[in-house]
């Protein structure tokens, strides 16, 4: 993929036999075989020959592109207690993804070459799927001297986000816009106004007044989107925003694309199954940023993917220690995890109610997040490298904490029984991962 990207490839060889073979960026929907020779898809039809290759018998099942996930928090260097490079791809390859987009949000932040170089190199070494390591927009992200973008662009830089924190500034943001220009990197968004959302643990509304819990409103975030979308179209530079969780930010994202500027948008799957009345468990770990919102809002979140205003899904995947989880509400931080069971949860609860179809799914999962950040696409057809995931529609399985390979198990679906499942993960023209 990209040279962005950084990790373990392969040449593996192996055939695919009799899947579903669903690529919906492509049009490609049919029961055919997929020869892999040398980490490169070199025959793709009808009772192919195995060349000698191992075969990976794929009746019943589903062979599509693999995974991009663009927000993910790899909590190295600073945090490994929580996760790692080794781990944190690890549950990638186990989710079907052959690409993760690492936020900067670290200790020390991403905010120079040293720090970013010295990623790229671990990575190479570590990661089971390539990874691209995303530089702040800030140094420490603190909002105020930008970082040195062209210089870290050079350096491999996946993009540019503060996430974690909004950029406080609107002139520091311009500024941010106008430079990047000569990066041709995307700039991600973490969208906040926090003179709004300070002391907020919940959304605000008939659930955190009963609770009496301290409310985040979703003006909260659609002033931070009104903002960032007009100095995309001033500049005429492009935007993505992260982790969208409110109607009014879905309105005005639509109505700028409709206006010609160069936005697109994010969803997390807690934010298109969840609903701020899971907060009345008390349960750290429905305790998100931005925060679960209305049904209303879980709606046009789905509408958003399905007319694709939101172009990608992204986990926002978040491990947290258990000692950090372990707390009152009020005291526990935001995030959980989601890169082990982001399709299983989305098949479950979007596709088989027919809210979603798959081939949406797949392609909101792969194609359209990979297109927004300028990766490779990941494809089915000759001559492309092997980025290919197969999957169960009808295998079933409960979370649990002793399957994960994150380092963390902060998730809102414990002991949760859902339908769909990853197979095998081929990333990068290597078997990174198979049941």
């Amino acid at each position: 993929m990209s040279s962005v990207l950084v990790g373990k490839t392969g040449t593996d060889s192996l055939v695919v036999r009799g899947a579903r073979v669903l690529d919906p960026a492509r049009g490609v929907d049919a029961v055919m075989d997929v020869r892999i020779d040398n980490g490169t898809i070199a025959a793709v039809g009808a009772a192919l020959d195995a060349n000698g290759h191992r075969v990976v018998e794929g009746e019943g099942l589903v062979l599509a592109p693999a995974f991009v996930d663009p927000h993910v928090h790899l909590r190295t260097p600073g945090r490994e207690d929580e996760e790692t490079i080794v781990s944190g791809t690890a549950a990638a390859a186990a989710g079907g993804y052959c690409a993760i987009l690492a936020i900067p949000n670290t200790e020390p932040v991403v905010d120079t070459t040293d720090v970013l170089r010295g990623l790229r190199a671990r990575a190479l070494d570590e990661a089971a799927v390539p990874v691209g390591f995303m530089a702040a927009i800030t140094m420490g992200q603190n909002g105020t001297q930008l970082t040195e973008m062209g210089e870290l662009a050079d350096a491999g830089a996946a993009g540019f986000t503060d996430d974690g924190r909004p950029v406080a500034s609107a002139g520091i943001m311009r500024r941010a816009l106008e430079y990047n220009a000569i990066t041709g990197r995307r700039i991600a968004l973490h969208c906040e106004e926090p003179s709004l959302t300070r002391g907020g643990h919940m959304h605000m509304g008939t659930v955190s007044a009963e609770l009496g819990l301290g409310g985040w409103p979703s003006l909260g975030e659609s002033l931070g989107v009104a903002r960032e979308l007009s100095l995309a179209g001033d500049t005429q530079q492009p935007v993505h925003l992260m982790h969208l969780s409110a109607t009014e930010s879905v309105e005005l994202l639509r109505k700028a694309q409709a206006d010609g500027v160069e936005a697109s948008g994010e969803a997390s799957p807690h934010h298109l199954c969840l609903t701020d009345e899971a907060v009345r468990t008390l349960d750290t770990n429905f305790k998100m940023n931005p925060p679960l919102r209305t049904e209303s809002d879980r709606k046009t979140l789905i509408d958003a993917l399905n007319d694709g205003t939101v172009a990608a899904i992204a986990t926002d995947h978040a491990p947290h220690s258990r000692e950090e989880k372990d707390v009152p509400f009020e005291a526990a931080p935001f995030g959980v995890i989601g890169l082990e069971t982001a399709f299983a949860v989305l098949y479950t609860q979007l596709v088989l109610p027919g809210l979603v179809t798959l081939e949406t799914l797949l392609e909101r999962m792969s194609a359209g997040p990979a297109r927004i950040f300028g990766l490779d696409e990941p494809r089915i057809e000759v001559g492309a490298p092997a980025n290919l995931v197969l999957l169960s529609e009808s295998a079933t399985w409960r979370v649990r904490e002793e399957r994960f390979r994150s380092l963390s198990a902060n998730s809102w679906l414990l002991g949760e029984r859902l339908q769909g499942k990853i197979t095998l993960t081929v990333a990068a023209g290597r078997v990174a991962y198979e049941a």
